[in-house]
This record gives structure tokens, C-alpha cells and sequence, in this order.
């Protein structure tokens, strides 16, 4: 595998092992779909002959739309870890939509009611979602074809334009270049939205709520630290995240990642 650390970015925990077990690249969107769509992502491994892998993610409040083997699905924002295994030899494309870029696509209702579920692409998309998945699979030897097939699912569902997605993942945004962020008041005042218009619009377009969002950016950071290898002062992260001391960043990082954040720098080297 050539995929590097680095390459692999935050999300993906321990990204050192990771990028022995599988590669990940990252394309920019086809122009007339960015309004929707953050990047697209291939994923593709051979541990033919080598034990399966089990790769840990710390998702992002952004919704992802896979073609894979078992069928192409939607990915709602999983508010947990998310973990998923890998053996044999394969290939995976995925969309991964902006915050709130998903909602052109989705009729059914709230973002937030995609939450921690997995559905069936075809059940938002109707049965073309199937035979894009088969044209994604059959250009498997290429991540330009794969993406041009995907593509045309999404063209197809002719999504409309809505400034409001423009909006929110300027705030999601705000939030993620500022991981000390602390206050959802503060927020709402700096984009001069009522606070509990920035909740009802994160519920209908993000999926979460701004206090997760932030909660989750401040534990990406911190596992982005760990994962940087050397040694992290824990106190001082915990203050520049926005934690009263380090014991809340520990207790907060250990009951998402299941680990105390030393230990997880440890596992990682």
C-alpha cells in the first residue's frame, strides 16, 4: 500500500497502520455537483493471503454515499466510533456530501433522522442507485471512471440549487477551524442567527447539533496530536481545546474512543 499517514487525514484513527493495510485518495468534486459534495473518496486494499484488518473511524458530520460490493448505501452520521473490517481484495467509492448537502437528495425529512443508520441507496434513490453501483465496480481500475459513474446517480436525482446548504457548512466551518469553540450562544451571535434557529437548522440540514459538532472537532484534534507521535502535553492541549483541565478531555476522549488519549498515542506508536 502507498497511501501515507498523512494522506489519510483525521477520521481515520491510527492513520500509521492504516496506511499498511489499505489507500485512501481524495478528489475534488466534479465542478456542477460542489454546491452538494465535499470530495470523493477510493478506498482500496489487498490482504489477500494476510489477516483482515479492522480500521476505526472517527466520522464527521458530513453524510457519505458508498458503492461497494454489498450495494451501494447511504451513510448517516454515525454519532460513535465507526468501525468496519476489511480482507480479501476490493475497491470502494464514496461521496462524501457537505454538511447539509445532503438534504437536495433526501425528501424523506430530517438529516437527523439518517442518524447512526446505513440505508439502502436505492431507497432514496430508486433503483438506478443499483445499476450506478455496477458501473462504479466495473471501473474499479480507475478513480476517475468510478467517480464520473457515481456522479451521474447524483446528476440524475436533479438536485436544486439552496443557499441555506452554503450557510450551514460555513457555520460547520467556523467550528472546525476553531476546536476550542465552546459556546453554541456565541456561535449563533457571530452568525446573528436566533439560537434555536441554528438548532432547528442543524437538525433539518447537518444532522447533529452544533454542541456535537463541536464536541467532535475538539476530539479530531486531540487524536490528530496523538496520532503526530511524540510527545503531547495533555494539560495544555486540554486548554487550548476549550476543556476546563485535562480529566474532562480524557473522560470526553475516552468515552468516544474507548481508550484514555495516552494510551491511544501509545497503541499508535
Amino acid at each position: 500500500m502507498t497511501a501515507s499517514a498523512r494522506s489519510l487525514g483525521a477520521g481515520v484513527l491510527h492513520p500509521g497502520t492504516a496506511a499498511t493495510r489499505f489507500s485512501l485518495n481524495r478528489h475534488r468534486p466534479p465542478e456542477d455537483l460542489a454546491p452538494f459534495v465535499d470530495f470523493c473518496w477510493v478506498v482500496r486494499w489487498d490482504l489477500r493471503g494476510e489477516p483482515a484488518h479492522e480500521q476505526a473511524i472517527l466520522p464527521h458530520p458530513n453524510v457519505n454515499l458508498a458503492f461497494e460490493a454489498g450495494g451501494p448505501a447511504v451513510y448517516g452520521i454515525d454519532r460513535r466510533v465507526f468501525a468496519r473490517k476489511i480482507s480479501g481484495a476490493g475497491a470502494v467509492l464514496g461521496i462524501r456530501f457537505r454538511p447539509g448537502g445532503f438534504r437536495p437528495f433526501y425528501s424523506a425529512g430530517k438529516i437527523s433522522t439518517l442518524n447512526d443508520l446505513v440505508v439502502p441507496a436505492g431507497d432514496i434513490f430508486g433503483p438506478t442507485a443499483d445499476r450506478a453501483c455496477t458501473a462504479v465496480l466495473a471501473a474499479a481500475s480507475s478513480d476517475e471512471a468510478m467517480i464520473a459513474a457515481g456522479a451521474g446517480l447524483l446528476r440524475a436525482a436533479g438536485p436544486r440549487p439552496d443557499p441555506v446548504i452554503d450557510q450551514v457548512a460555513a457555520i460547520v466551518d467556523r467550528i472546525t477551524a476553531d476546536p476550542g469553540l465552546r459556546r453554541v450562544a456565541s456561535l449563533a451571535d457571530v452568525f446573528g442567527l436566533p439560537e434555536r434557529r441554528l438548532q432547528r437548522l442543524f437538525a433539518e440540514y447537518v444532522g447533529v447539533s452544533p454542541k456535537w459538532v463541536m464536541r467532535r472537532a475538539r476530539l479530531h484534534e486531540a487524536a490528530l496530536c496523538a496520532d503526530a507521535g511524540g510527545n503531547v502535553d495533555w494539560a495544555a492541549l486540554a486548554t487550548d481545546l476549550g476543556y476546563a483541565d485535562q480529566a474532562h478531555l480524557t473522560r470526553d476522549f475516552t468515552a468516544t474512543l474507548g481508550v484514555p488519549p495516552s494510551r491511544y498515542a501509545a497503541e499508535g506508536r
